[in-house]
């Protein structure tokens, strides 16, 4: 049983990796709009120092890695709330190193993390929003989950997971009220390139310097000059909150619009130069 009015609440958010970089920012952002705030990360106590105290604002301890404190979490926040309305899976860290150059350990924990962690959290979350028949689960993905680069092959790979995921779930829980929504940043002026979110592969081939390695200087200048403002990330997903009928797919940032426009004109022009090999294959009819 909920421990509070909640209808003083416009919705009730519970958001992962919200202890500091764009997690944080999209907590302050719904609490300043009058929403509750379930707010998760590794250290609770880091959540509080960031976002302060408040009613409205329940930090929570989660490793999302952890079915079991996942489940936990959930349980706390309907606890102190009573419902959870909008999921953000945010939880998340990249890897920046060519395919050859990325190590088992490294990918299998990014792995661990971007996808079977938002699998355990969406999981713990879905039969609360199936019980209301009502809430929107959006799923952090990147430019990466649309389009693959040199140096973050594998990071796009999770995100490409990501991608598929949330357009099943899009289509599976439509029928019952509950809205799912890939959202996809492109370069934003956060943490995102430094260390703490960001592993650099140990491993360097001298005969990726030109593709992967070029990448590896480029984000050390464009870190903390890259074009996308968080606060304004943050805005737009309370934005998206209050849309009636949200899309699968939110692109943010027109690094990312381009980025998505040239791959779909690339698809295009390469599927019709191979259209003939492609439609061989069929049986005779």
């Amino acid at each position: 049983m909920s421990n509070v009015n909640t209808s003083q609440y416009k919705r009730v958010w519970f958001i992962t990796g919200a202890s500091r970089g764009l997690g944080a920012l999209i907590a302050q952002a719904a609490l300043d709009a009058g929403h509750a705030v379930v707010a998760t990360g590794r250290n609770a106590a880091a959540i509080t120092e960031r976002l302060g105290v408040s009613p409205a604002l329940l930090p929570v301890a989660l490793d999302v890695t952890d079915e079991g404190q996942a489940k936990a979490a959930v349980d706390a926040a309907i606890g102190a709330f009573g419902r959870i309305d909008v999921l953000v899976n945010n939880a998340g860290f990249g890897l920046l190193a060519a395919i050859e150059e990325s190590s088992d350990a490294d990918v299998r924990r990014m792995f661990d993390t971007n996808v079977f962690g938002l699998l355990n959290v969406t999981r713990a979350v879905l039969p609360v929003m199936r019980r209301q028949r009502a809430g929107h689960v959006m799923n952090m993905s990147s430019v990466g989950g649309y389009r693959s680069a040199a140096g973050f092959g594998v990071y796009c790979s999770t995100k490409f997971a990501v991608e598929g995921i949330t357009e099943a779930l899009h289509a599976e829980l439509q029928p019952l009220g509950v809205h799912a929504t890939v959202v996809e940043p492109g370069y934003f002026r956060t943490d995102f390139l430094d260390a703490s979110s960001l592993t650099v592969g140990q491993e360097v081939i001298g005969d990726y310097d030109a593709t992967s390695g070029q990448i590896r200087r480029l984000a050390v200048e464009m870190n903390h000059n890259q074009p996308g403002d968080p606060q304004k990330l943050a805005a737009a997903l309370v934005t998206l909150a209050d849309a009636p009928n949200p899309p699968l797919r939110l692109a943010l940032g027109t690094d990312t619009l381009r980025a998505i426009a040239e791959k779909n004109a690339y698809v295009t022009a390469e599927t019709a130069a191979w259209q003939t090999l492609s439609s061989s294959t069929d049986f005779a009819v």
